[in-house]
């Protein structure tokens, strides 16, 4: 659902982080890693596109464009990898990826 962001106008991103908020408490452990990683990537997103917006109206925040939609897309397939090897992610706390 998050990556499906990228294309739907982030509707379906919040969708996802709403499912993680919901889901997080009767997972299992790694998978609690899982859903902390899937709701920081909405927040700090969040954070980032704000400032991207800011920035794009001096118009330097139009280069951030680009660079947000590549952090969603390698956030997104990292976790993804991590799952299908029943692990948590390598970093669940971290900034970038």
């Amino acid at each position: 659902m998050f990556l499906a962001g990228l294309v739907t106008v982030n509707i379906t991103l919040l969708i996802g982080v709403i499912i993680a908020y919901v889901y997080r408490k009767d997972a299992a452990p790694w998978l609690q890693d899982h859903y902390r990683f899937l709701i920081r990537t909405f927040w700090i997103g969040s954070l980032y596109f704000c400032i991207a917006f800011v920035l794009s109206l001096i118009l330097i925040g139009y280069l951030l464009w680009p660079l947000l939609a590549v952090w969603l897309g390698v956030r997104c397939v990292l976790g993804w990898m991590a799952v299908r090897k029943g692990q948590p992610p390598a970093r669940p706390g971290s900034w970038l990826w």
